[in-house]
């Protein structure tokens, strides 16, 4: 009888992370041969009354709210993010299950978007606020909703809080703080509300047993 062979391959390990990340490179590749009015729907509207803002009446610009994510400037600002998504997609897609994960960073996507159309005179582009919604989640590793991860915590400090010092100036920097901070919410929501609640397992108290009957 013969037994399985094992073949050698790489394998789709994360399709979710990984078809992200190839649209990605496929934008950035083919940017330069889109039209102006074509580029625009890649780029996250500003507040109203700027360059940037959104056409309401147009209803193709409603996508600008999600294609945005996957734009970026240069190679650099592509390999900076996807370096950060490649790391941590493919674990979250493993505990959280891919369906979940995209829908996470479709919300990401939109309320970034959102948030720079309310506040920013600037349209924003790229994943960034994506990754730093993957920081947060994957810093809340706790399997107790009552309990905050001291992971979580230093993170929080370490990345919002240097994030919140750079929003004085409405600078490109200052843009993309804003992004920053709105993906880090997104993750702190996501991770908090898929922790499951602790479940108190209640004993049931064995019934008393019954007196042998005595034999005839």
């Amino acid at each position: 009888m013969q037994k399985n062979k094992k073949y050698f391959g790489i394998v789709y390990n994360a399709p979710v992370t990984l078809t992200f990340a190839l649209l990605c490179v496929a934008e950035l590749i083919f940017q330069s041969k889109f039209s102006p009015a074509f580029r625009q729907l890649f780029i996250a509207p500003s507040r109203p009354g700027t360059e940037m803002a959104l056409l309401f009446k147009v209803p193709a610009q409603y996508l600008r709210l999600f294609l945005h994510v996957f734009a970026h400037s240069d190679i650099e600002h592509l390999i900076s993010n996807l370096s950060f998504l490649l790391l941590l997609g493919p674990g979250l897609e493993d505990r959280f299950g891919g369906p979940l994960l995209a829908l996470m960073m479709l919300t990401t996507a939109f309320a970034t978007a959102v948030i720079n159309a309310c506040f920013m005179s600037t349209g924003i582009l790229g994943a960034s606020g994506i990754v730093f919604m993957m920081i947060l989640l994957s810093s809340y590793t706790t399997i107790d909703r009552s309990q905050i991860p001291l992971t979580f915590v230093l993170i929080c400090i370490l990345y919002i809080g240097n994030e919140i010092t750079s929003l004085k100036t409405e600078t490109a920097s200052g843009i993309a703080a804003l992004a920053h901070i709105t993906g880090g919410i997104c993750g702190s929501l996501f991770g908090f509300l898929t922790v499951p609640e602790k479940k108190t397992v209640t004993r049931r108290k064995a019934a008393p047993k019954e007196p042998p009957k005595p034999t005839e």
